[in-house]
């Protein structure tokens, strides 16, 4: 994607108008190409129709790598076609997602929603735009836990998406990477090495890199690492009433501290996550770090990239503290053109039984009760990771869980101190070139440096 400081810094400061250029472009196919903003009710009896999905990442929905739930539904209902248009970059994806729906035109039947923006997507500017989905389309809101079906509920209580997965973290390891650096392979006692603390991580971090095969890192990326340290803390961007707050906050404080300490001791192999030139994905291939933070969803994405070659060389441990990194949601907009249709799909797809199969397939950890504590998922093993009891990893996770307070900024936020702090300065670290001129002190420590463009793009594009 970005390659480069100045790349970051104009985009963060044109973002309203980059949003603009993005949209024209990046969702171009999921869009109901004839709905021409006035949205739909349903197809006509017996009529053939097309139902787009728009997503981000890995669903596992798919027929080529994921559950053919896709397949599945079409032989189901054989005058149904389902399309997905899936892209790398969330970001993007979601600030594509918000022009279109602003202008009533071009979304998809289906549209995913991260976690990190399901509060924007509920607040008052937008919850209009959405389907309600408790009244739409079958879905049980009862089979959802309490927590995830509270995010997608507007303020006068409609619920416009439905959960598809929660992200309980763990900590996804090359054993080859960690043999060749003298550290041990056993899960358990991997998980040891790091319990209860992330500076323990940074620990292990520096005793890698000592011994490190030639070429290859400790951890891919030092954003990351700040994004799995600010999931393990109760406290993230938003205060108690919901109001954004990160500067106050101590799990962004311990997160950047943490991952700036990462970066600029050379624990990290300097990787954007999601890139779209792919060059994250090729260091799974080419074996180039040891670790990954891993919410569940990040199994399947290891598994696609990785390839078959390396089947069987990661692992996964438990990691120094419990936490919830993403989890996303189906949601319907009204400008759809089948919205009837879509809301039923929806609402198959959430259902607890299509959870399982996904969760069979891809690790995505369901976002349903009951399908949290069956044997499908307390006894799963994923293929591809050979014997890891990856069920009862991150169900045991998903326990410890405190959901924390999301206010409508927070994956605006996320995305800025990840993408114009946390890598300007890994990426700084990486040429020897100090941030001189445009680095301001975060938290009053003259080793923490912030840069200041970050501060004044925020304060541009948030209000």
């Amino acid at each position: 994607m970005r390659t480069s400081s100045s790349r970051r810094g104009r985009r963060a400061a044109i973002a309203a108008v980059a949003v603009v250029v993005t949209g024209t472009t990046l969702l171009t196919g999921c869009g109901s190409d004839e709905d021409n903003g006035k949205g739909g009710t349903g197809a006509k009896p017996g009529e053939k129709i097309t139902l787009r999905i728009g997503t981000f990442g890995s669903f596992g929905y798919d027929n080529k790598t994921g559950a053919k739930l896709y397949a599945e539904y079409e032989r189901l209902h054989p005058n149904i076609k389902i399309e997905e248009s899936n892209v790398s970059d969330g970001q993007k994806y979601w600030d594509t997602l918000k022009l279109r729906l602003s202008q009533n035109s071009g979304v998809a039947d289906i549209q995913a929603v991260e976690v990190g923006y399901i509060a924007e997507a509920t607040g008052t500017a937008m919850a209009g735009k959405w389907v309600d989905l408790s009244k739409e389309g079958g879905a049980k809101p009862e089979d959802f836990l309490d927590w995830k079906v509270k995010q997608a509920t507007t303020a006068d209580g409609k619920l416009i998406a439905l959960g598809t997965d929660i992200g309980p973290m763990a900590v996804c390891y090359n054993k080859d990477l960690f043999a060749k650096a003298k550290l041990p392979t056993d899960r358990d006692a991997v998980a040891k090495l790091w319990a209860g603390d992330w500076d323990k991580f940074i620990e292990i971090g520096e005793k890698y890199k000592a011994a490190a095969p030639a070429g290859t890192s400790f951890h891919d990326s030092a954003s990351g690492l700040f994004n799995a340290v600010v999931s393990s803390d109760p406290v993230q961007y938003a205060n108690t009433s919901g109001e954004l707050d990160w500067e106050n906050s101590p799990g962004v404080k311990k997160a950047w501290d943490t991952a700036v300490k990462a970066a600029q001791g050379g624990l990290t192999a300097k990787l954007r996550q999601f890139d779209e030139k792919g060059t994250w994905n090729a260091g799974f291939k080419n074996s180039k770090f040891a670790t990954v933070a891993c919410p569940s969803w990040m199994t399947g994405i290891i598994k696609d990239q990785a390839g078959p070659a390396n089947q069987g060389k990661w692992d996964i441990a438990a990691p120094p503290v419990a936490g919830n990194w993403g989890g996303s949601f189906l949601a319907v907009p009204k400008a759809g053109k089948h919205t009837k249709e879509a809301a039923e799909l929806a609402a198959w797809l959430t259902a607890p039984e299509q959870h399982a199969k996904v969760f069979a397939v891809n690790g995505n950890i369901p976002s349903s009760k009951d399908t949290l504590s069956s044997s499908a998922v307390q006894d799963a093993k994923l293929p591809y990771f050979g014997e890891t009891p990856v069920g009862k990893i991150f169900s045991s996770a998903a326990a410890g869980i405190t959901p924390a307070v999301i206010s409508r900024y927070d994956g605006q936020v996320k995305t800025f101190l990840t993408d114009n702090g946390i890598l300007d300065i890994e990426l700084a670290t990486a040429v020897g070139q100090p941030l001189l001129g445009r680095a301001v002190d975060l938290y009053g420590q003259p080793r923490v440096q912030f840069p200041a463009a970050v501060l004044s793009a925020l304060g541009m594009a948030l209000f």
